[in-house]
């Protein structure tokens, strides 16, 4: 149970940090990369606890690494994606208005 506590901090901090370090961050809400991050991390450790890789001579790196890298990649992707498609839409919006 302590390495799920681990992972979700971990997770929790990279998205924070993710979304910190991206240029458009004031398109969407500073939760939102943290979020997924903890979500997709979460799952993910407890699928991999699920399928038996938790006490492993050898392979009991899986479930501590693995959602940490996962999650952390999962809030890149939504900064990525939510600055791209915000932006977008915003500036859509914005033409929009203006010519009325």
């Amino acid at each position: 149970m302590l390495s799920l506590v681990v992972v979700t901090l971990v997770t929790v901090a990279a998205g924070f940090v993710v979304w910190a370090n991206d240029r458009r961050h004031a398109k969407y809400g500073m939760a939102v990369p943290a979020g997924v991050a903890t979500a997709v991390g979460a799952l993910s450790w407890i699928i991999l606890n699920a399928a038996g890789l938790s006490y492993q001579p050898g392979l009991t790196w899986i479930p501590w690494v693995v959602p940490m890298v996962l999650g952390t990649g999962a809030a890149v992707g939504t900064a990525i994606y939510l600055g791209r498609t915000r932006s977008r839409y915003d500036t859509q919006q914005l033409t929009a208005a203006l010519r009325l």
